[in-house]
């Protein structure tokens, strides 16, 4: 991401945060709307709280944008955690798609396509290290090499989001 996209992502991520819960609502109506699987992972689960650790994982991310290193470990940690609720590839992808549809009805005629393609690429480098942590015991440390290798974004995940 380009010092650029860093710096949108953080503009608008101040622009939804007064309005986090409610965004955090419509996100979970939409994804178990357009990804019916996704319900079932949540049949448990306190929804109130998990908005409360959307939002609180959103805000991490946003802000570790500027020091990935230290953000890499946590995400492939989440990333682990995931696989261990059996989250699958495709999901992730609709995740993303509900993310960007959220903050685009959030912020209305205030989300542009340089908003969207700067949060398509802070959400890609957040699954592509969550998919690539997936594979891992829930215990594995995240090796260095691997954190500089996961900081680029697979196109195909970019591709996916743009759409």
């Amino acid at each position: 991401m380009s010092p650029e996209q860093k710096a949108l992502v953080k503009e608008t991520w101040l622009k939804v945060a007064p309005m986090a819960d409610a965004a955090a609502g419509i996100f979970y109506e939409h994804l178990f709307e357009i990804d019916p699987t996704t319900q079932l992972l949540f049949k448990t689960t306190d929804l109130a709280e998990q908005r409360r650790k959307l939002v609180q994982a959103l805000t991490m991310v946003v802000q570790g944008l500027d020091h990935l290193d230290a953000l890499v470990p946590t995400i492939a940690h989440l990333g682990r955690r995931h696989a261990q609720f059996g989250v699958t590839n495709a999901q992730f992808d609709t995740v993303g798609a509900a993310l960007l549809w959220t903050l685009e009805q959030r912020l209305g005629s205030g989300w542009t396509p340089e908003m969207k393609l700067a949060w398509s690429g802070a959400y890609a480098l957040v699954a592509d290290v969550m998919r690539a942590a997936a594979g891992e015991p829930a215990s594995a440390p995240v090796k260095p090499a691997i954190i500089k290798e996961e900081l680029r974004i697979a196109p195909q995940t970019a591709s996916a989001l743009n759409e």
